[in-house]
C-alpha cells in the first residue's frame, strides 16, 4: 500500500513538474524540430514554462532589481510624484488596484502590492492610439537607463518567443507578427510586503487571474510565493530557477492560436515573512490590432475583438486611477 501511496505521489509530482526550455535555438533561422515540440507541450499542456538560454545577461537583471528596491525603498512623498497617470505609466500605489474581472474568484480586496509601470517610450501621446505617450522617470541615478535597456532587449526576445509560439502550433502566415514591430509593451516594477500568516483567505498579493495579453515574461527573485493553476484546480508553486525566465501565455494568445496556447491561471500569495520583488514584462500587439482566431487553427471559438476596446475595458474595472477617467 505505502508503495503504491509512494507511486501516486511520485506520478502527482512529475504532472505538477513546469517544463524548462532552452532556447539557446531560437536566433537560428528555422527553429529546431525538437524546439518546437517543447514549447507546443508546453504551452498547450500548461500554459507556463522555465524559458533558460534567453540571452539576457544576469547582471542586467540585477540592475533592474536594483533600481527597482531603490524606487520602493523611497518615501511615499517621492514616489507620489510620478503617480500613475492617464497613459497608465508611473506608480501604482498598494490598495489601488482590484482584479474585479477576474473569473476564479470574487475579488473584494485590492492586491497587496506596489508598483512602477513602464510602457513604449513616446515623445508625445499619438492621437488614435490609446496609452500612448511619454513614460514618467523618478530622480534615481541610472533608473532610466537600466530600464530602457532591459526593455529594448526584452522586444527583441518578446518577438523571438511570439515566432516561436505561433510556429509551435504548425501556422504558416506569420504576417500578425507584423503587429509586434510596435508592439504594446509594459515593464512593471512589482514589491509584494509580506502578509500576515493570519489574514483572510481573500487577501492576495496577487488576486487569481489570467494574464490578458500575449506573453508575460518574468523574473522573480527567490522568496517565492507565485503559484499556478493546474487543469485539476490544484494550485502549485513557481519557485525561483536560477538563470530561467517564467513564460505564460495570456489571453490575447490564447485566442489567437483559437484555444490551443492555455492562458493559465496564476496568483501570488507572499506570508514568507520577507518583501518580495519581481519584474514581469508583458510583450502585446499595437494596441490598434484586431485579435481573432489565426487561418489555420480551426473552426473559430472566439469572435473578433480589437486590442485597444478590451484594454480600456480591463483598466477601467481594474484601477482607481482608469475609474476617473
Amino acid at each position: 500500500c505505502d508503495k503504491n501511496s509512494k507511486k501516486q505521489e511520485h506520478i502527482k509530482h512529475q504532472r505538477m513538474n513546469i517544463p524548462k526550455i532552452d532556447i539557446s535555438g531560437v536566433d537560428r533561422n528555422a527553429f529546431p524540430k525538437t524546439l518546437l515540440e517543447e514549447f507546443y507541450h508546453a504551452y498547450n499542456s500548461y500554459g507556463f514554462g522555465y524559458i533558460v538560454n534567453h540571452g539576457i545577461e544576469k547582471d542586467l537583471i540585477d540592475q533592474v532589481f536594483q533600481v527597482s528596491k531603490t524606487f520602493h525603498s523611497l518615501p511615499l512623498s517621492e514616489k507620489m510624484k510620478v503617480a500613475l497617470d492617464d497613459n497608465h505609466r508611473g506608480y501604482i500605489a498598494i490598495n489601488t488596484s482590484t482584479d474585479v474581472n477576474s473569473k476564479l474568484a470574487e475579488v473584494k480586496k485590492p492586491n497587496q502590492s506596489a508598483s512602477f509601470m513602464m510602457m513604449r517610450e513616446d515623445k508625445a501621446q499619438i492621437p488614435d492610439v490609446y496609452l500612448s505617450g511619454p513614460n514618467q522617470w523618478p530622480e534615481i541615478a541610472g533608473f532610466r537607463e537600466t530600464l530602457e535597456k532591459y526593455t529594448l532587449q526584452m522586444t527583441s526576445l518578446g518577438k523571438k518567443l511570439m515566432r516561436l509560439a505561433l510556429m509551435s502550433v504548425g501556422l504558416e502566415d506569420l504576417s500578425i507578427l507584423n503587429s509586434f514591430e510596435t508592439p504594446t509593451i509594459w515593464l512593471r516594477l512589482l514589491h509584494y510586503p509580506p502578509i500576515p500568516k493570519s489574514s483572510p483567505n481573500d487577501l492576495y498579493g496577487s488576486a487569481p487571474h489570467t494574464d490578458f495579453g500575449c506573453l508575460t515574461i518574468l523574473t522573480q527573485d527567490d522568496i517565492g510565493g507565485l503559484q499556478v493553476q493546474t487543469k485539476n484546480g490544484d494550485w502549485i508553486d513557481v519557485p525561483k530557477v536560477e538563470g530561467s525566465f517564467v513564460v505564460n501565455v495570456g489571453d490575447m494568445l490564447n485566442r489567437l492560436t483559437n484555444g490551443i496556447l492555455r492562458s493559465t491561471p496564476h496568483r501570488v500569495i507572499n506570508k514568507s515573512g520577507k518583501e518580495r520583488f519581481s519584474c514581469p514584462f508583458f510583450f502585446d500587439p499595437h494596441v490598434n490590432t484586431n485579435i481573432q482566431p489565426l487561418k489555420g487553427t480551426g473552426k473559430p471559438k472566439f469572435p473578433p475583438i480589437n486590442f485597444s476596446e478590451f484594454l480600456q475595458g480591463e483598466l477601467k474595472a481594474s484601477y482607481e486611477k482608469h475609474k476617473e477617467l
